[in-house]
């Protein structure tokens, strides 16, 4: 079986407008998705955004239930937060993965909106549990990815639906289900 890291790009995104922005780094994305890549062993879980102040942010929220009271308070957080790496772009992440594993890693991009590499669920599992090849999850934030990331990757996986339209959930519930639907029992 190949590691399995995940990415959540904060830039380059689309906003609703599908113009290129940056979002914000939240607290919950950080808490909610190192969590959810703990459980399923997820080897390395990198938080992605150019701007200095956001990571800086993102490391005081990670520095607190590391240290002092709220890692007293909540041990076990110190757990899920050990995943986590702050990047600036993408290419960083690649290039952390190639080193550490020798060969580049498979990426897999998630979005809302059909492509014409889209995968199901099975087929990319069958990949995870099968191949011996490094596999990088890309979650995006804002609208999504922009196009040009999209077509860059190896596999798009398929929307999550539900039993209507509306499939624009917040990011950190889509990497729960996508998570569990890749490696869960």
């Amino acid at each position: 079986m190949g590691d399995l890291y995940v990415a959540l790009l904060h830039a380059p995104v689309y906003n609703k407008n599908m113009e290129t922005i940056a979002t914000s780094i939240t607290n919950l994305d950080i808490h909610d998705i190192a969590r959810s890549a703990t459980t399923y062993g997820v080897k390395r879980y990198y938080i992605i955004h150019p701007a200095e102040a956001q990571r800086a942010l993102a490391q005081r929220i990670m520095g607190y239930w590391q240290e002092g009271f709220g890692a007293e308070y909540n041990p076990n957080r110190q757990e899920a937060f050990a995943r986590v790496k702050l990047a600036r772009e993408l290419a960083e992440v690649e290039e952390e993965i190639f080193k550490e594993q020798g060969r580049k890693p498979l990426k897999i991009a998630t979005d809302a909106r059909r492509y014409p590499n889209t995968l199901g669920y099975a087929a990319v599992r069958d990949k995870i549990e099968n191949g011996e090849e490094p596999l990088l999850l890309l979650f995006g934030t804002g609208w999504g990815l922009l196009r040009e990331v999209m077509e860059d990757c190896d596999i798009i996986l398929e929307p999550i639906y539900g039993p209507g339209e509306w499939n624009h959930l917040s990011v950190r519930s889509a990497a729960a289900i996508i998570l569990d639907r890749l490696r869960g029992h």
